[in-house]
Order: structure tokens, then sequence, then C-alpha cells
């Protein structure tokens, strides 16, 4: 679905070293009430501001990372006749959402995939691989490219930094609350916080923030039919469940860690680890696809 645009672990990292910095400047002290216990109204305001800056940093940062990880090569003046047809495809699905028209580029890789991401509708940016171009026919790689213009003009990027602010605020808001108890209960510190709060505090804003990606995976497989959906009802349905099946035959390779939310393929996870996939399985995306054709 959405593009979490380097999202998970920029936010994670991100989120790490805003709450160390909250810690060692000493602004988690309006969370001391008498030096006793916790002040609950102050400890969520600042668990959101923290929680949503990470979210909108991750979200701001995302373009820039992005073309730095995965090697993006912009593509403005088109070099050959397949330049020239992907950039034009680029503008005519673009016009047909009343989008701007994104930043295109091809990053080099033989596994087949592609991604959007960006910080608004009107500033973003849709890679495709060097794999992509040379393995896939033309009406697959305009399916592509509608699926990740789809992303885009469904407003996922913003609507995945939105729920992932808001479980930022409770993952922090939760962490402070554990440390507190363990400083309180087990180690007896009777004002101010020790050692053990703000140990406590970070191990389980880790722990908290990986079990809370669950969450944001689901919100992220769902957009992935929809984005599918969309690009079906734009370039037609065939052209998608045929790119689908592409990426199925060929065995796919999933996008770095930090990217699989933005590809449009993911991970072939089993069991317990697809509660952690950006993405749900090829299978039931192209079932998803012939039951609403």
């Amino acid at each position: 679905m959405n593009r979490i645009a380097l999202f998970l672990a920029t936010n994670m990292a991100i989120l790490l070293v805003l709450s160390i910095s909250m810690s060692i400047f000493g602004i988690e002290g309006v969370l001391d009430e008498q030096g006793v216990d916790l002040n609950l109204n102050s400890l969520l305001f600042i668990s959101s501001v923290i929680g949503f800056a990470g979210a909108f940093i991750s979200l701001a940062l995302s373009k820039w990372m992005a073309k730095k990880r995965m090697g993006v090569v912009i593509i403005v003046s088109p070099r050959n006749d397949t330049e020239e047809w992907l950039l034009k495809t680029v503008n005519e699905i673009s016009a047909k959402v009343s989008i701007k028209t994104p930043e295109f580029g091809i990053f080099d890789s033989q596994q087949l995939n592609a991604f959007a991401t960006g910080s608004s509708k009107n500033n973003s940016l849709v890679a495709i691989s060097s794999g992509l171009v040379s393995q896939m026919s033309r009406g697959e790689i305009e399916a592509v490219i509608a699926h990740e213009i789809s992303h885009i003009s469904n407003g996922d990027m913003i609507t995945m930094t939105l729920i992932q602010g808001i479980i930022n605020t409770f993952v922090i808001f939760f962490s402070r609350i554990i440390g507190h108890f363990v400083d309180r209960v087990i180690f007896k510190v009777q004002r101010g916080h020790g050692p053990a709060y703000y140990i406590t505090s970070i191990l389980t804003q880790i722990l908290l923030s990986i079990m809370a990606n669950i969450i944001v995976m689901w919100f992220s497989r769902k957009r992935e039919f929809e984005a599918d959906a969309s690009a079906a009802r734009l370039v037609g349905a065939n052209k998608m469940i045929s790119a689908l099946k592409a990426l199925s035959n060929k065995s796919p390779e999933a996008l770095p860690d930090q990217m699989a939310a933005f590809g449009i393929s993911g991970k072939k996870e089993k069991s317990y680890k697809s509660l952690f996939s950006s993405h749900p399985s090829i299978e039931s995306r192209i079932e998803s696809l012939l039951r609403n054709s």
C-alpha cells in the first residue's frame, strides 16, 4: 500500500534519537509531577510531539533517502525510445489522476520491482528497476507505473505517516509508563527518575515499535489491494493481472527491508512472518482483481 518511506527503519531511528535527546536535555522532567507520579496529560502531549515528529521527518526525507539508498538515476531527457515511452507513460497516467507528474527514474537491479515515495502528491518519485524494464512487456510496465502512481494519487504516503504518528505516540506513551513502573516498584526510586527508567523506556520503546509494525503492515497490505484496483481502472485489469503474474513467475526478490513498503512486490513470507509483510501475496492480489473485474 502505502509508502512507508524508508519509513519504518528511518522512523524508528529518528524516534530513538528524539527520545534520547529529550532525556539528555531534561525535557522529560515535565513528566514527573512533584517528583513522584507521572503527569499523564503532559506525557501524552510530549509523546505525540515525538511520535508525529518522527513520522513526518521520515516522510520529508523519504524521497532523498530512496534516491540515495537505491541509486535511482532520474530521467529528465530520454536517451532512447524506451525512456521516451516511459516518460510519456508517466505523464499520461499522472494526468488521468490529476496530479503533478512525479520525478521518474530507474535503479540498477535485475530484480523485478518498483516503488513510489515522496512528501506529497505533487512532490513524489516513481522508480522502476532496470530488470523490470528489460524483462516485462510494455503493457505490464504500464500497469506497474499505474500501480505506483495510484499509491501517490490515493494519498497513501500521507495516510501511512498519520497512522505511524499515532502508533509512535502510543509507543512512547506506554514505554514511559512501563519505565516509570519499573523505576518506582522494582527499584524503589521515590523522587525523580533513576537509570532504570531511561533504560527500560528505551528498550520497551524498541520492542513496542517492532510489535506496532504489525498494525502498520496490515494497513499497508490493505492499500496494496486498492492500488492494484486503481491501476486496473487506469490501464485495464488484464494488464495489471499480467504484471502480477510476471512478478510471480520471475520470483522477484524483495527490496531491502527499509524499502519493502515502497515496492510493488514483497517478500514471500509464511506463517507469523506474514504479519510483518508490507504486501499481500501476489496470488491473493490476482484473485482480488479477478473477483472485481
